[in-house]
């Protein structure tokens, strides 16, 4: 297994086409701050199950991990059947921003600033990235669903527009983390992660909620 520096890492992503930049670090953590073009898979929950779901077979790997990670992150994504592996960012996030490299970050907000902001922007729109079932069962009134599974096909984002202020859920932020480097890699840059997730709606009694006709019977 490689360990790449950060020139050597800058070299790989300017000269691969197709590249896959791998965080595989934790959702909080990563949306502190992660290479530009990152998609974020965290080893804590479901990676293997995401990966294949999300990274197109055959795919060359970068992977930026958990420090002591790197030896995980590889055989974890060998054994889904991911063996173009190009190496690994040596000395993780913190080298690429000890060497000045330009970074992006996910703003993060809580359940009071998303009730408090749906009354007074025209423009905002709630992500919810739960699965359809899940969805069904309860969501944000008038909340658009684009399940994290389908996102892998960028037409599936055309309903969205660079105008929209995307507020995006999943239960607890993990999916919706994924989700929002996955919007960013496509160049949408104006959205926020919700901190909690749907769990943290629940408790947020300002903010509105709804249940599909089925769901109710």
């Amino acid at each position: 297994m490689t360990a790449l520096s950060v020139e050597q890492a800058r070299q790989t992503i300017s000269e691969t086409e197709d590249l896959i930049l791998l965080d595989t670090r934790d959702n909080e953590t990563f949306a502190e701050g992660f290479i530009t073009g990152s998609i974020f898979i965290g080893l804590n929950d479901r990676f293997e199950d995401w990966a294949l779901s999300l990274i197109p077979h055959g795919s060359r790997i970068l992977m930026v991990t958990p420090p002591g990670k790197e030896e995980e992150t590889a055989n974890r994504l060998k054994k889904a059947g991911f063996n173009n592996i190009a190496g690994y960012l040596d000395g993780g996030i913190e080298a690429w921003k000890n060497a000045g490299e330009m970074i992006d970050l996910i703003i993060q907000v809580e359940a009071d600033e998303l009730a408090m902001d749906i009354p007074f922007d025209d423009h905002l729109i709630v992500l919810d990235v739960r699965n359809e079932t899940e969805y069904a069962d309860g969501h944000v009134k008038n909340a658009l669903n684009i399940s994290l599974k389908t996102m892998v096909d960028p037409g599936v984002m055309a309903v969205l527009d660079e105008k929209d202020n995307l507020y995006i859920l999943s239960k607890s932020g993990y999916r919706s983390t994924i989700a929002a480097s996955l919007l960013k890699r496509q160049g949408f840059h104006n959205l926020r992660n919700l901190v909690g997730g749907w769990d943290s709606v629940l408790q947020e009694k300002k903010i509105e909620t709804e249940k599909e006709q089925n769901a109710l019977n």
